[in-house]
């Protein structure tokens, strides 16, 4: 199972738009694709040969990162930086593919979906509309969330399937979609600075067929982390005990699906014990601990 993976480390070039995460940590990361990243630094421990880390491209910038797993076919996190809105969700944007996956592309942004075509140009390393056709039970949920952006395109550039997972629609619309609301009014309300945020998944088997063929895992957990050092101290304590760090996880599923909110650091621990991670696992650097300035001691 690809996503059982092991961990090291994963510092990739990111200069171009797909880079193999074994890479190794020498390599400098691309200026306009470090800014999704607190300190430039991706999440540390993640490696395997299936991983490919993508800066997402679309209308001629870069909106946010994604890990992604081209056997199982889904991210395996994005990581972007919030946006200030009031939660305004539709734009006109069609699903796209990441033509940077294929074993031939003349471009480094994702592309609509074409008209009335089968897709087998693509299709061995990445989702395709007819892997979620019949998933009745599944909704294409994101990694990166529309709401948690102002700009339109920003919002567009998340409709890519580099940046969905198949989720239950209970837990989609439910206990997941009110957290994301949640994380957006607290961020809105009391980040003064730049908020990252990384959300992922854990998988341990479980696949959408199609065909007859294993085509898209389907995560047992959706976990998601912010990182603010720019806060507001004089927020009420039930919030300002959430910064400059925080993170939840919940179970992918009809019942018992209940978002759970914790320290990153928690975070970490539970997915450690969860079996794809190790050791050295860490989503931000120092759990977004900054150093104590001289004053402060």
């Amino acid at each position: 199972m690809a996503m059982l993976w092991s961990l090291v480390a994963v510092m990739a070039a990111l200069s171009a738009g797909v880079v193999e995460v074994w890479a190794s940590v020498e390599n400098e990361l691309s200026p306009e694709c470090r800014e999704f990243l607190y300190m430039g630094t991706p999440p540390v421990g993640l490696e395997d040969h299936s991983l490919k880390m993508i800066c997402q491209r679309y209308n001629f910038k870069p909106r946010y990162i994604t890990l992604y797993d081209t056997i199982d076919h889904v991210p395996v996190y994005s990581a972007y930086t919030f946006k200030r809105s009031d939660g305004e969700k539709m734009v006109d944007a069609p699903w796209m593919f990441e033509p940077q996956l294929s074993t031939s592309s003349d471009t480094g942004e994702m592309q609509p979906f074409p008209q009335g075509q089968t897709h087998h140009n693509f299709e061995d390393a990445q989702a395709v509309l007819e892997d979620y056709a019949n998933a009745v039970s599944y909704e294409r949920g994101h990694l990166s969330p529309d709401e948690h952006q102002a700009d339109p395109d920003d919002k567009a550039a998340t409709y890519t399937l580099t940046n969905v997972v198949p989720q239950v629609r209970e837990f989609n619309i439910g206990p997941w979609k009110a957290q994301e609301h949640r994380i957006r009014k607290r961020l809105n309300n009391y980040c003064r600075g730049k908020a990252y945020v990384v959300t992922g998944i854990t998988t341990s088997g479980n696949m959408i067929r199609h065909h007859n063929i294993d085509r898209v895992a389907i995560p047992t957990y959706l976990w998601s982390a912010y990182c603010c050092t720019d806060f507001d101290h004089n927020a009420p304590y039930e919030e300002r005990y959430k910064f400059p760090a925080f993170a939840h996880y919940g179970l992918n599923d009809k019942v018992n699906n209940k978002v759970v909110e914790m320290s990153v650091k928690k975070l970490e621990d539970f997915l450690k014990s969860s079996t794809f991670v190790d050791k050295n696992f860490q989503i931000f650097v120092d759990d977004c601990v900054p150093p104590a300035s001289p004053h402060s001691r």
